[in-house]
């Protein structure tokens, strides 16, 4: 256990979060994606896991995590089949602590399944959580942190 970092983010999390640079991609994966196939195509090439429900993995990597500033897909969702514009429970979840992680509304926006798989593939690593919910897959693209006030 370290002090001031979410006890759910484990050595292997950390270390591809702190190796992303500004432009990388997060994806954050329920447990029907096929996080393992998808990940062996991203940069890191192999999954990493966090065994715990997708608000919760995101709340604890935003507290890490800045999102990009510069670009407007920096917090996306995979949308519905069919029904794009619905926003399930575990989505509005996420969208809640995006926000809080942020300090102001932050909305996601929502990407077909299939370019969604798309993006993953082309992404720098894949956390599969323990969400069972249908949908709680997420893409989070890496932003800066600024320097310190002189």
């Amino acid at each position: 256990m370290l002090k001031g970092i979410n006890p759910l983010l484990n050595a292997d999390v950390l270390r591809a979060l702190r190796a992303m640079g500004h432009g990388d991609d997060l994806i954050i994966a329920d447990t029907n994606f096929p996080s393992d196939s998808v990940a062996r195509q991203t940069v890191l090439g192999r999954l990493l896991r966090i065994d715990a429900p997708a608000a919760d993995v995101v709340k604890a990597v935003l507290s890490l995590y800045p999102l990009d500033a510069f670009v407007d897909d920096a917090a996306a969702r995979m949308e519905i089949v069919g029904k794009p514009d619905e926003i399930p429970a575990v989505q509005q979840e996420v969208q809640s602590e995006i926000d809080a992680a942020e300090g102001k509304a932050w909305p996601m926006i929502s990407v077909e399944r299939y370019a969604f798989y798309e993006r993953a593939k082309k992404a720098y690593c894949v956390i599969q959580t323990g969400e069972r919910r249908f949908y709680g897959c997420f893409a989070f693209r890496k932003g800066v942190v600024p320097p310190d006030a002189e």
